[in-house]
C-alpha cells in the first residue's frame, strides 16, 4: 500500500522556497539561522540551537519581494515551534514554526543583530590610484 498517495496536504498557505538569514530569539538568547521555506502561516528554518516543540520563538529577517509583491521588508514575527529535528552534521537543527504575529519594521532598522566580521575589500576607486615606489 502506498502511504504517500493517502497523505493529505495540511498546509493552508502557499509555501515559498527561500534561503535567507534569520535571527532566532529564544529563552533570552539570539542565534543565527537560515530559512528553507516560508509562507504567511509558517516557516521552516535551520539554526545553531535546539528548540523543543511547543516553545515560543521570535524571528527577525527581511521578507523578500517575491512574497511581499513590493520591496524587501524587515519583519519580526512570533510563533510556536510545531516540529523540531535534531542537529545535522553541520550542527544545524531543523525547526518548523507556526507563525501567529507579524510586525513590519522600519526599512532602516537592522533585522539581524549579527554583524559582519570582515569588511569588504575596497574597490580601486575607494583605495585611490596605485602608488609607485
Amino acid at each position: 500500500m502506498n502511504t504517500d498517495a493517502n497523505r493529505h496536504e495540511r498546509r493552508g498557505a502557499q509555501r515559498f522556497e527561500v534561503h535567507i538569514p534569520v535571527a532566532v530569539h529564544h529563552d533570552g538568547c539570539t542565534v543565527p539561522g537560515f530559512t528553507q521555506d516560508l509562507s504567511r502561516r509558517g516557516i521552516f528554518l535551520y539554526a545553531e540551537t535546539e528548540i523543543k516543540e511547543g516553545a515560543t520563538v521570535e524571528l527577525t529577517f527581511t521578507m523578500p519581494s517575491q512574497i511581499t509583491l513590493a520591496e524587501n521588508m524587515p519583519v519580526r514575527c512570533g510563533g510556536k515551534v510545531v516540529r523540531a529535528m535534531p542537529a545535522n552534521a553541520a550542527r544545524q537543527s531543523g525547526i518548523a514554526v507556526q507563525l501567529d504575529a507579524y510586525q513590519y519594521l522600519p526599512p532602516d532598522q537592522r533585522t539581524s543583530p549579527f554583524v559582519r566580521v570582515t569588511a569588504p575589500r575596497p574597490t580601486r576607486e575607494q583605495s585611490g590610484p596605485p602608488t609607485s615606489s
